[in-house]
């Protein structure tokens, strides 16, 4: 489809609240796929709607298990564990932080067909599934981040988003 703008720390509309989704039209359909296609163009995990400038409670995730996930509405209901790791966003190009996140993480949400379903995820899934969601709710990961955000080079870059 397309190649939308990713929005950048400093933009304001990061800093907002999503709304709910009541429906799926063929606007939203599509904007699904641009952001799968936007995340995958940048070497991303995951893209929340609110980071290609869409104030819409939607989140994309591939995180290498061979799935591709559509959370509409989503909604964490458990974490357990915790896992401490390097941890970087889109939105924030060239920059990590050591975040420490739960391990395991239950989560309820629409497909793309407004189906209800849950999704149970450990590891990356649970820190991706975690970090999007809080997009979802106007926040960064960088106002969670122990210690100093790190320059990182592209390649870099690639490997985070490769663990």
């Amino acid at each position: 489809m397309a190649i939308r703008k990713i929005r950048t720390i400093g933009d304001e509309i990061l800093t907002k609240k999503c709304k709910p989704v009541k429906e799926v039209t063929p606007r939203i359909r599509e904007l699904i796929e641009d952001m799968f296609d936007t995340m995958y163009d940048s070497n991303g995990v995951g893209l929340a709607a609110s980071q290609v400038g869409i104030l819409k409670n939607i989140v994309v995730i591939d995180a290498d298990d061979e799935n591709q996930y559509v959370f509409i509405n989503p909604e964490i209901l458990e974490t357990s564990g915790s896992q401490t790791g390097a941890e970087g966003c889109l939105s924030v190009p060239g920059k990590s932080g050591i975040v420490t996140r739960p391990n395991y993480v239950k989560v309820r949400a629409f497909d793309q067909d407004m189906k209800p379903f849950e999704l149970e995820g450990e590891g990356l899934l649970a820190r991706a599934i975690c970090h999007e969601c809080d997009h979802l709710n106007g926040e960064l990961y960088v106002d969670k981040v122990e210690g100093e955000l790190e320059d990182v080079t592209l390649e870099e870059e690639e490997m985070e988003a490769e663990e």
